[in-house]
């Protein structure tokens, strides 16, 4: 049974008529007594109480899951939780799994799991962001939002939003690396009629369509210098003059921005103007990668699949010990994003009821060999800087290649946008 013990923790696998195949050492620590080969289940595990749903699913053949108190240390109880997925091969029911939980475990993991406004986490960096996130949606003061792509930078704004006294209304977002500059500022900030070429009617942009609600810039930091003139002119001013127009237009809306960079030191390199940064920094947050809340993965993992197992198809009732392990280790420069897209890609690629490490991304499984300077001077790139940024050539190139070039393809492989691949492309010299 240790493989069953490394692949799936605490489990007893029961035949069709509910008889104890195998058990792991584990579960019967949980169980609170000993799993003899060919006992009925339903006996060991509920005992003589009289609510009995569990056996009563089992015994109906239906997946389900449910608690138990058992006995445990100096004469006390305590609750297990039991989960029951059905094994099947092609059409005929063959036995079950059942995945059991203790209540330790979950406190072992460390602080108790906080949902917010979409963002899971038991981790206090992230927890004191909550906070001040819950202080600064009453006020009036831009945020900056600072972090990785796919920490939840656009959630965080929404929170702010949704928090605030303009909850009522719109909520406009744009990602100000994802256009070019004048498409940008018409987009932005509007434009009249016969502006430009195919300027055949007036559009209000952004500002103006998110009256008395928030816009959120995203990106930032990738806004051309001409543009962050006119952005700086919006937030002195509380007005907009449209592309070919020339009176200012009022504008009522909140302006939270993020970013993947520091926009400091972006002003330090001439590239953002210090104006413009501390005006929009009055409130800065900052998102924490994954690969800092390592308590975080199993966390979010776990959320992701029950989201999967509710859209049907495939049920997976637990990741395995060792896939926790793997994901665990795996550094996610994608974060969250790339996290939720490589649990898409278990889901569909595995099978069974419990997610294994096979079933996970080929980068994913692979340990993080870096391209040496070697490796580099062959592919023509030069080396990358750090150990970080070589594992990050790495996984790009991987993912390019399984994409056959294809950059949209190798972008959703790695849980960021287009956008973000082809500047961290750019960045990285490849």
């Amino acid at each position: 049974m240790t493989a069953i013990e490394d692949l799936a923790g605490p489990s007893i696998v029961l035949d069709g008529k509910l008889r104890v195949v195998d058990a792991s050492v584990s579960a019967e620590e949980l169980v609170g007594t000993s799993l003899p080969l060919g006992e009925n289940a339903a006996k060991l595990i509920c005992g003589g109480a009289a609510n009995r749903p569990i056996a009563e699913a089992l015994a109906k053949g239906v997946p389900i899951t449910g608690t138990v108190e058992r006995p445990y240390r100096g004469g006390k109880t305590r609750t297990v939780v039991v989960r029951a997925t059905p094994i099947e091969r092609k059409g005929r029911h063959l036995g079950w799994v059942l995945a059991l939980e203790g209540p330790q475990q979950a406190e072992d993991e460390g602080d108790d799991p906080v949902l917010f406004h979409g963002l899971w986490t038991r981790d206090s960096a992230m927890k004191r962001a909550f906070h001040v996130i819950e202080r600064a949606a009453g006020r009036e003061a831009t945020v900056l939002v600072r972090g990785e792509t796919g920490t939840g930078k656009e959630l965080v704004a929404r929170a702010l939003h949704e928090l605030s006294p303009r909850r009522g209304g719109p909520f406009a977002a744009i990602n100000c690396a994802a256009l070019p500059a004048t498409l940008l500022e018409s987009e932005l900030f509007g434009h009249v009629k016969g502006a430009f070429t195919g300027a055949v009617r007036d559009h209000p942009g952004f500002f103006r369509s998110a009256h008395e609600g928030t816009v959120f810039l995203d990106e930032v930091a990738e806004m051309p210098l001409e543009l962050q003139a006119k952005l700086l002119r919006v937030l002195e001013t509380r007005t907009v003059i449209p592309v070919g127009g020339r009176v200012p237009l009022p504008v009522d809306v909140r302006i939270v921005s993020a970013t993947h960079q520091s926009l400091r030191r972006a002003a330090e390199e001439g590239r953002f103007r210090s104006d413009l940064m501390y005006r929009l920094r009055v409130i800065p947050i900052f998102l924490p990668p994954l690969r800092r809340r390592v308590g975080d993965v199993g966390l979010i993992a776990q959320k992701i699949v029950e989201d999967l197992n509710a859209q049907g198809g495939r049920r997976v009732m637990r990741i395995s010990p060792a896939a926790l392990a793997t994901l665990e280790r795996y550094p996610w420069p994608g974060n969250v994003r790339e996290l939720r897209n490589a649990m898409e890609y278990a889901f569909v690629i595995g099978e069974g009821p419990i997610l294994q490490p096979g079933d996970l991304p080929v980068e994913i499984l692979e340990p993080g060999a870096a391209l040496d300077a070697g490796d580099a001077l062959r592919a023509n790139v030069p080396p990358p800087a750090s150990a970080e940024e070589s594992m990050e050539v790495h996984r790009i190139r991987r993912a390019l290649e399984r994409a056959g070039g294809h950059r949209e393809r190798a972008a959703q492989i790695l849980g960021i946008s287009r956008v973000t691949l082809w500047r961290r492309m750019r960045d990285l010299g490849i």
